[in-house]
């Protein structure tokens, strides 16, 4: 019985932590902007290779511009662009020592899967591709 006390005791000293942090940082700006990108980040699907994923529920002409604005927004050069034998339309961009290559599926012609892959030689920057899915997002919202 006495480590189930001690296990209470514990989860109760936890939550009374919490509350003292959600009380404390109420009236704290950055704080809940840093949740509020934690969240948003939060759609954005990672894998092991350094691409990120996202569908967006729009067509591939909407999102094309989108993600072509967001690039001009980061102050990222676009290279060129193409569409590929997959009907994939390719954004090619480069930032300092960056290639960044967009993907864009059609899966419906309302439905836009975008892959965002950014390479620095070997090594791949899914924070650099995870930012231009959230800022292709954030022009999206506004458009």
């Amino acid at each position: 019985m006495k480590h189930v006390y001690h296990y209470g005791k514990r989860v109760t000293r936890s939550l009374a932590v919490a509350t003292l942090v959600a009380g404390l940082t109420t009236g704290c700006e950055p704080i809940t902007m840093t949740m509020m990108s934690i969240g948003a980040s939060a759609g954005v699907s990672h894998t092991l290779g350094g691409m990120i994923y996202r569908t967006f529920t729009a067509s591939q002409r909407t999102v094309k511009r989108a993600s072509m604005r967001a690039l001009r927004d980061m102050g990222i050069e676009i290279v060129g662009t193409e569409i590929n034998k997959d009907g994939e339309t390719v954004i090619l961009a480069k930032a300092r020592d960056r290639d960044i290559e967009i993907l864009l599926e059609p899966l419906t012609p309302r439905t836009t899967r975008m892959r965002a892959i950014a390479s620095n030689g070997l090594l791949k920057d899914s924070a650099t591709a995870t930012e231009i899915v959230l800022q292709t997002e954030r022009v999206m919202a506004g458009a």
